[in-house]
């Protein structure tokens, strides 16, 4: 096998903050039923408002 055949690959990352003040339930509902494609993923966390600033 020529060596310098092979295939090449890469991985990207792309990422995104969203800060949502004062959600309503239907928000936070909302975000947690997205239908996503393969390989994309949503990390929600909730805060108090002490952590709000």
């Amino acid at each position: 096998v020529d060596k310098k055949s092979r295939e090449q690959f890469e991985i990207r990352t792309h990422k995104r903050l969203l800060d949502i003040l004062e959600p309503t339930p239907q928000t936070v509902d909302a975000l947690m039923k997205l239908d996503l494609p393969a390989g994309v993923d949503v990390e929600i966390k909730a805060f108090g408002r002490e952590h709000a600033k």
